[in-house]
């Protein structure tokens, strides 16, 4: 998407493009080349995208391919100009930008603001991370008021003048280790966002995190601090010693979720909304597909589906939500880090997991002491097994945290299979 997006931008403005693909032509899709070629756009895969020599003024380049890999080191060891997708967007468009980075939560809190903003009489789209490429954005040239724009570290790595009036720093935890070879080189990546604002933007974030100087002015939010400027107290998430949303008028649970309200709200103010106008909109907000997403009760045993946890922050918060007993489904890609941090909070609250995908060995080998583990063949086999294995009083939660491209399209792909068994089982 990020890629034929950043395409279709740079032909409609006149560049002469060509895209690359290192995959074989025959495993990418034929209507989308067949797209491109249409639209005069070269297209290269396959062996060739690594040994091309031609002349180019500018590489732009998707999210998903590693700036040290073959591919992007054939451009970048000529000293052609290297930017991302999302930088290629930013250049183009000519309304403000509210950024939304953080290990977990970015999706969320990106569909909360683009809701609350609509309602409010601010047009706006989420997009950039999830929905649209800020290129396609940018291509259509729909006239909006802001965009709301999620940004994950992979894009900001690539970015040049990327500049939000707004920038939100959710939180931070370790991920994407098989990329970044410290937990230090991801953080850096992510501190980009406030790497262009000015005193004039307005920088959001979660008082927990200890932060390099910002230049932007900085709004706090916790819901474990007193010293927020926004807080939780009461059952009520309070800002100026006054309580602005009441939690029970929402449909989000969880301590997370509480700490995606407080930066949703806090985006607003930014822009100039009301308390009064933006609690409506948030209140009304339906948690989405994947984020423990009840799935069914079958003889008593709840079923979660939690796909969109693809790190160990999210397993945790995912846990420490849950108030039975419970029957963990887990594993996946290998990301470069160990389970063994979770190992206290397993021993507590899991009688027994189920691992699957490539890291599912060394899941056992961190958990074998705290719970009793065992390894499937497959999705399928690990719902049959969970079945087998739950009580009725017990959940039945699959919280892989890691990253589904072992065996899977994405986190979704993942999360619609593991629905579609469960809603398959026999009552």
């Amino acid at each position: 998407m990020s890629g034929t997006a950043a395409a279709q931008l740079l032909k409609a403005e006149g560049a002469t493009v060509t895209v690359l693909d290192s995959a074989d032509e025959n495993k990418l899709l034929k209507s989308t080349l067949d797209n491109l070629r249409a639209l005069g756009i070269r297209v290269i895969c396959g062996q060739a995208t690594d040994d091309d020599t031609s002349k180019y003024d500018l590489v732009v380049l998707s999210p998903g391919i590693d700036p040290d890999s073959n591919l992007a080191q054939n451009f970048s060891s000529r000293k052609i100009p290297l930017i991302g997708e999302l930088e290629l967007g930013w250049r183009s468009i000519q309304v403000p930008v509210i950024a939304v980075t953080g290990t977990n939560g970015k999706t969320t809190t990106t569909e909360l603001l683009a809701q609350m903003l609509n309602a409010c009489g601010q047009k706006t789209i989420a997009c950039g991370n999830i929905g649209k490429p800020l290129s396609e954005v940018a291509h259509e040239k729909a006239k909006f008021d802001v965009l709301t724009v999620e940004v994950s570290s992979f894009q900001l790595e690539t970015i040049d003048t990327f500049h939000p009036s707004i920038a939100l720093w959710l939180n931070f935890a370790p991920d994407h280790l098989d990329r970044y070879q410290s937990v230090a080189e991801y953080r850096a990546a992510k501190l980009r966002i406030f790497e262009n604002q000015t005193p004039e933007d307005v920088a959001i974030v979660n008082a927990a995190d200890s932060l390099p100087e910002i230049r932007a002015r900085k709004i706090t939010f916790s819901a474990y601090s007193d010293r927020a400027d926004f807080r939780l107290t009461g059952g009520a998430i309070v800002h100026e010693n006054k309580p602005v949303l009441r939690l029970a008028e929402t449909k989000l649970r969880g301590s997370h979720n509480i700490e995606n309200l407080m930066a949703t709200l806090a985006a607003g103010k930014a822009r100039g909304l009301s308390f009064e106008q933006m609690v409506p909109p948030l209140a009304a907000y339906e948690p989405r597909p994947h984020r423990c997403e009840f799935v069914r009760q079958i003889r008593g045993v709840d079923y979660i589906n939690d796909s969109k946890a693809t790190n160990l922050d999210a397993v945790e918060k995912a846990l420490l939500a849950q108030t039975k007993p419970v029957i963990l489904i887990a594993g996946g890609k290998d990301k470069g880090f160990t389970f063994e941090t979770l190992r206290p909070l397993v021993k507590e609250k899991v009688r027994s997991t189920i691992l699957i995908g490539e890291i599912a060995d060394q899941i056992a080998r961190d958990w074998s002491d705290a719970v009793k583990c065992e390894r499937a063949n497959s999705l399928a086999d690990a719902v049959e097994r969970a079945q087998a294995t739950a009580k009725s009083g017990e959940v039945v939660l699959f919280s892989p945290g890691t990253s589904s491209f072992d065996m899977f399209k994405s986190y979704a792909d993942r999360g619609d299979q593991f629905r579609a068994l469960v809603q398959a089982l026999p009552t």
